[in-house]
Parts: structure tokens; C-alpha cells; sequence
């Protein structure tokens, strides 16, 4: 009977850090999720939206408000905060009733 084992002739070399597939799986994904907070700064950054002038909008709706008639509302119609212009272009339209 032969009990004997069977071991390898040589020892096996290590292999490099970069040639293990594991260790990509493991800084791969972190490695990932930085490079892309990293394109997300850069696009926030170069595609900022510009800074308004609060002393400018003042300035132009004290012009608005010295116009008259249809020049008057139009100007206004511009000047009006997002959310007041947006509701009411969410709104739906009501149809004036026929007069008798």
C-alpha cells in the first residue's frame, strides 16, 4: 500500500497584485464611483448657471412698472418669478361665460 502524497515539484511563484482577478473586482468598483463623482464636479462646475444681479431685476422692474398698457404687461410678463409663471401655465384655462 502506497500512502504517499502528492506534492508538487517545485513551489509555485506568487503572482503580481495586478494579475489577480479578485483584486480587480474589489478596487474596481470604488475605483469606478470616483472617477465618476469626479466627471459629475467637472460638469457641475463648467456648466454653472450664471449668477443674477438682484440690483438689475429691481432696476428693470421699476422700468416695468413706469410703462403703460400692453408695453407694461409684456415687459411684466418677462420679469415674473419661475413659480408664479410656471403655475400659471399649469392652469387650466377657463372659458368666460357668453353674454346675454
Amino acid at each position: 500500500m502506497n500512502t504517499s502524497t502528492a506534492h508538487p515539484s517545485q513551489p509555485s511563484q506568487p503572482v503580481p497584485w495586478w494579475k489577480v482577478p479578485h483584486m480587480w473586482m474589489v478596487v474596481g468598483g470604488p475605483l469606478v464611483v470616483v472617477v465618476a463623482a469626479i466627471v459629475t464636479a467637472v460638469i457641475a462646475i463648467k456648466g454653472a448657471d450664471p449668477v443674477l444681479n438682484k440690483a438689475d431685476f429691481e432696476r428693470d422692474l421699476k422700468a416695468a412698472h413706469a410703462l403703460e398698457g400692453q408695453a407694461k404687461a409684456k415687459v411684466l410678463e418677462t420679469l415674473q418669478p419661475a413659480q408664479q409663471a410656471r403655475n400659471h401655465v399649469a392652469s387650466p384655462l377657463v372659458a368666460e361665460p357668453p353674454v346675454k
